[in-house]
């Protein structure tokens, strides 16, 4: 966790020294493992491996759902390194990062599930769990990925 933690603080370092702001995924992420490395050491939890991945899971829902709370979908970020910076008040930018973040957002849930399923119901194979991670992952990727063409096609 603590390693995590620091890899996080890099990435937010680097953000920095590039002359970008910090993303807020980098944010909550170091701040997500400093939490969770800090309550392992000071409690000496002995979680088991699903128990590990389910709380990380759980942090990172929570800062998708913080990123809408506060009106700033996480992927609005990486469009803009991407995209003309005269798109970005047009609020079909700001649609569709929301609509691919509520796709991240959905990614987690079930990831979360599958953790709970993994955690709680010992008998199911743990292949399952594997592959509805890696189900959920690879859609949330691949709609990332094709959805802002999809659009853009759409659009003309």
């Amino acid at each position: 966790m603590a390693i995590a933690a620091l890899v996080s603080f890099g990435l937010i370092g680097r953000e920095i020294l590039l002359g970008r702001s910090a993303k807020i995924l980098e944010v909550g992420t170091c701040i997500l493992f400093g939490s969770l490395a800090v309550y392992a050491y000071l409690l000496s939890a002995n979680w088991p491996i699903v128990g590990v991945k389910l709380a990380v899971d759980i942090g990172l829902l929570a800062i998708v759902l913080f990123s809408l709370v506060i009106g700033r979908p996480f992927t609005i970020q990486y469009a803009r390194e991407r995209v003309p910076q005269e798109f970005w008040d047009n609020p079909k930018f700001f649609r569709t990062n929301l609509l691919i973040t509520l796709v991240w957002l959905a990614a987690f849930v079930a990831i979360i599930v599958a953790d709970l399923v993994l955690l709680y119901m010992p008998d199911v194979p743990h292949a399952v769990g594997v592959l509805l991670t890696i189900g959920a992952l690879y859609g949330a990727f691949k709609f990332t990925v094709t959805y802002p063409d999809r659009t853009r096609t759409t659009a003309v």
